[in-house]
């Protein structure tokens, strides 16, 4: 049997006191609700419809590739979910229905919460999970033989219901078509005045139709962020999984709890990433590097055995055996070649460096192999209007405090003197030296004396 996901994703979010849809807020470096999608393909879904209401435009434009269905007005789960009903006119199968603001479900949870509910033939299956502290959770409530009987919201639970500690993780799989007809039958008699879609699993139970209850043995899986407290504590929990990931995959992560890894982050084996480092986005490390302490790299590309340690670096490739830091720069679009090393104070943008010892700025460069730019040297990318390339040759030697002034180009071999501004280019193998000549005077007197 296939099956496809619904996932509610209308919620306004009171709680998160924020301007941003409650789902879009991120953890572990992306939106809550994709976390959620991605748990849902990884279980084997063969399509996700999201039902959107507060913020919908806000979620269309950071999902563009989505399929979405509108619930207007909130009027409660069973609502939510019968405004997609049109979407699943033609479907057989079984339908998931997950809550887009649940980032720490992961699709082995759900395919084997799935596989449960194909091969027990159920009508419709509901995730549960025993809470520590089950306030504001729905409860379950068993027959005597232990079997399902009901859901009961916290607000309309009685003093005993309050007591059970086994909680309904908002986590359904339906019969599709035998859902839809169900929802058709709920009723708003209840405290909040909405219609819920637990009642659809004692509607189908009060028709005949088996309803079972998958236990998860891992609460935490199950949790859903209402504000920023609990934002924070899931934010603890899938950076405590993912660099757990790492480290059983060939990884050394030296303090785990000052380490903040981003869920789609790949790293290669043997390498070690040091204390206070973020590792952000869509990054990938090869094998052996050294990363931080005090390092963050956001959607950056890193080949084998580099060394970066304090510095910040975005958007850019870093190629093998780069040696970077201290408190190192790379702006985007750069390109960092092969056994490169740069010193301390260094910044680069949109080129590529060979060795870079300290208090540089290359900005807008193209650099080739074999080169040593001195102290204080800069390239000049910007006269008040546009941006210009200044081009370096292989083996090139430019002196200290050098202002290299875009567009120029300093050939192959060629030589810069210490303290020259160049604004012409200079041919291969030359030595260019722009500066004044110094000139001593020796009668000359300090007036403020």
């Amino acid at each position: 049997m296939n099956f496809e996901t619904i996932i509610l994703a209308a919620g306004k979010g009171t709680r998160m006191k924020s301007k941003l849809p409650k789902v879009l807020h991120k953890v572990g470096g992306k939106p809550m609700l994709q976390h959620v999608i991605d748990a849902a393909k990884s279980a084997g879904s063969e399509r996700e419809v999201v039902v959107i209401g507060s913020g919908a435009e806000l979620v269309k434009e950071k999902f563009p590739g989505a399929e979405f269905a509108l619930q207007a007005e909130q009027l409660g789960t069973g609502h939510a979910v019968s405004v997609a009903k049109e979407k699943f006119l033609n479907s057989t199968g079984a339908l998931l229905v997950l809550c887009g603001d649940t980032p720490l479900v992961t699709g082995e949870l759900l395919k084997n919460f799935f596989d449960v509910h194909q091969k027990s033939g159920f009508a419709a299956t509901v995730l549960s999970a025993e809470m520590p502290d089950a306030t504001g959770y729905g409860r379950i409530v068993r027959e005597g033989d232990g079997s399902f009987k009901k859901i009961v919201e916290h607000k309309d639970a009685t003093d005993a219901e309050k007591k059970i500690r086994e909680i309904n993780a908002g986590i359904y799989c339906f019969d599709t078509q035998k859902l839809f007809d169900a929802l058709t039958k709920i009723k708003n008699e209840n405290a909040q005045g909405e219609y819920y879609l637990p009642d659809a699993l004692t509607i189908l139970k009060d028709a005949g139709e088996k309803v079972g209850v998958f236990v998860t043995n891992d609460c935490t899986l199950t949790l859903g962020i209402n504000s920023r407290v609990q934002l924070a504590d899931a934010e603890k929990i899938l950076r405590r999984r993912k660099n757990f990931e790492l480290m059983e995959n060939g990884v050394t992560v030296i303090d785990p709890e000052s380490t903040f890894i981003d869920a789609e982050v790949e790293i290669g084996q043997d390498t070690i990433i040091y204390p206070h480092t973020y590792i952000e986005g869509k990054t990938k490390i090869g094998e052996g590097c050294e990363i931080g302490p005090e390092t963050r790299l956001t959607d950056m590309t890193i080949g084998n055995e580099v060394k970066i340690q304090f510095s910040y670096c975005h958007e850019s490739e870093i190629c093998d055996s780069v040696v970077m830091g201290p408190y190192v720069h790379i702006r985007p679009g750069s390109k960092i070649s092969g056994k490169v090393k740069i010193g301390n104070f260094v910044e680069v943008k949109n080129g590529e460096g060979s060795k870079l010892p300290h208090l540089q700025y290359i900005g807008d460069c193209d650099m080739g192999a074999g080169c040593n730019m001195g102290c204080g040297t800069i390239t000049v990318n910007y006269d008040g209007k546009k941006k210009f390339r200044t081009v370096i040759g292989d083996n090139v030697f430019v002196g200290c405090n050098s202002n290299l002034v875009a567009p120029v180009t300093v050939e192959s071999g060629a030589y810069v003197a210490a303290g020259s501004t160049v604004t012409e280019n200079v041919p291969e193998n030359n030595l260019a030296i722009a500066r004044s000549r110094q000139t001593n005077k020796t009668t000359w007197k300090d007036k403020r004396k």
